[in-house]
């Protein structure tokens, strides 16, 4: 732990939705966060967030698709704060709803390269910086535990990055290393309302929810932080559903 005694964490996709709601969030509890996302206006707007709220924060692109930017990304930040206490794998991206054979191989290389393997480039090059323990949360999805009609790429890309989350949990327990996973239901976050735009989705996907609403980028971002935090010291391998009561 560096940066005058305060942890260190890194969240992915950090320049919106829930991945910028989970990097305020650590910040108000006092973190110094590393802001990573493939759009630098993006994430230096999460910086301005954080700073004009009084917490510590630093802009970082990455391209979690290439393996060579996600190590710059990695270095950048050790670079700036000297270690990693924890890190939230959230940068993803969505694919056209199409049944499986009307999905072509190179869109479904490309939802599983920046998803599923993208998330494991970010666990290759974080859980080395914490070998005296600490904490990784994978952003997954319902869609890693069950399925979504006309999505095959992406839940095929959650449901590899459930099994990828219990496989490190499993390798890394001896380290005092946690790796767990958050699963949202559908979140208002910025992409989906634009994708629900002039459509009822919103009131369909909250009448199929019993909480009788969708849930919010912090609602999903709260668990992270809570996974993350000495609360959940004795958290580790679990998928962690975040969506009103929809699996239930």
């Amino acid at each position: 732990m560096s940066a005058e005694g305060r942890k260190i964490g890194l969240v992915t996709g950090a320049g919106s939705g829930i991945g910028r709601a989970a990097a305020v969030a650590f910040a108000r509890e006092g973190a110094a966060v590393a802001v990573l996302d493939i759009d630098p206006s993006a994430a230096a707007e999460t910086v301005d967030a954080i700073r004009a709220d009084g917490g510590e924060a630093l802009a970082v692109t990455v391209d979690i698709a290439a393996e060579s930017s996600v190590r710059a990304a990695v270095e950048r930040v050790v670079q700036a704060y000297g270690g990693l206490n924890f890190a939230v794998n959230n940068a993803g991206l969505a694919s056209h709803h199409r049944r499986l054979d009307e999905m072509t191989l190179d869109e479904f290389d490309r939802v599983i390269r920046v998803n599923l393997a993208g998330t494991f480039l970010c666990m290759k090059y974080e859980l080395p910086l914490l070998a005296g323990g600490g904490a990784i949360v994978n952003v997954a999805s319902n869609g890693g535990l069950y399925a979504i009609p006309t999505a095959p790429a992406y839940v095929a890309a959650k449901h590899g990055i459930v099994g990828l989350t219990k496989v490190a949990a499993v390798d890394y327990a001896d380290r005092n290393i946690r790796v767990n996973a958050v699963c949202p239901g559908p979140t208002l976050t910025p992409g989906f309302e634009q994708v629900a735009a002039g459509t009822d989705m919103v009131a369909r996907q909250s009448a199929n929810t019993p909480l009788g609403r969708l849930a919010t980028p912090g609602e999903a971002a709260a668990a992270a932080v809570w996974l993350c935090s000495d609360a959940a010291s004795y958290v580790t391998g679990i998928a962690l559903s975040v969506d009103g009561g929809r699996r239930a």
